[in-house]
């Protein structure tokens, strides 16, 4: 992010652009690169795959809903304890 940002100064720096020119040319790039890195973070957290704690986690969300009879929440039990 620095690296592009010293691009930025360096190309405004040589293109003769004002101070205020190259200061709102270095936020704007600093405000894109950091929307960009949220977005690729996000995106790579929503196509993750589940781990195996998640697996697990949604499998103890089903033994204990309300959908689940008490009897079948005991013989589930029950079978892996043996």
């Amino acid at each position: 992010m620095l690296f592009a940002l010293a691009i930025v100064v360096a190309w405004s720096w040589l293109g003769g652009a004002s101070l205020g020119t190259t200061l709102l040319r270095v936020i704007i790039c600093a405000v894109v690169i950091q929307a960009g890195y949220f977005v690729l973070v996000y995106a790579m957290i929503a196509r993750s795959a589940p781990t195996p704690a998640d697996r697990l986690r949604e499998a103890e969300r089903k033994l204990s809903s309300p959908e689940v009879t008490e009897g079948e929440k005991l013989g589930n039990a029950r079978r892996s304890l043996h």
